[in-house]
């Protein structure tokens, strides 16, 4: 590659660039893609680091572990849903082996885990806390329900829950664009 004022290859003054080899757009997809899903992924953990803090004190709880400071916390008892959101993460190691494999069948298996650990409690939540949150924002009165902190417990949820719900539909919108450019990639292989 020639510099902006180095030497040039005779009988071209450089503009015959037209011709050169060009990545092909599946490969420029992928990369973009990947890098995208892994930002997902950095939310996820992020996220799941933010619900293991909340599930920290029924954990210490069940291990007889006893903490003045975290107990003065009151967080309020966690749902099943909370535990079962918490291991849709290790799902999240499928999907950095495929992109560090270009794997279709491991970013399968994290779509579905995805789908069934992570995005169905999500969207079990938000109905389950929208009632609440409805007559929270109608009203203005947390009078009647569970508050933490000062804050309506359904609320903190709802905040909680759109985040993850993002997170979740960016990274499954990633993975399918994954594995359409591999598929691509595949086809024109075979052929």
């Amino acid at each position: 590659m020639a510099s902006m004022n180095g030497p040039t290859v005779m009988g071209t003054d450089g503009r015959d660039f037209l011709h050169r080899e060009r990545v092909a757009s599946q490969y420029k997809v992928s990369a973009q893609t990947k890098t995208r899903l892994k930002c997902c992924l950095f939310f996820h953990l992020l996220l799941a680091i933010v619900m293991l803090l909340k599930l920290l004190p029924d954990i210490l709880d069940k291990l007889n572990i006893f903490i003045l400071e975290v107990e003065e916390l009151e967080m309020p008892q966690p749902v099943k849903w909370e535990y079962l959101w918490t291991f849709s993460i290790l799902y999240s190691i499928f999907a950095l082996s495929a992109c560090r494999k270009n794997s279709s069948f491991l970013l399968q298996v994290y779509i579905g885990g995805v789908v069934a650990l992570g995005l169905a409690p999500v969207v079990f939540a938000f109905f389950f806390y929208l009632p609440e949150a409805y007559e929270f924002v109608s009203t203005g009165s947390a009078e009647g329900q569970r508050v933490w902190q000062g804050f309506p417990y359904s609320m903190v949820n709802m905040a909680f829950l759109l985040v993850a719900l993002q997170v979740h539909i960016f990274s499954l919108f990633f993975s399918s664009r994954l594995l359409t450019a591999w598929k691509v990639r595949g086809t024109k292989k075979a052929q």
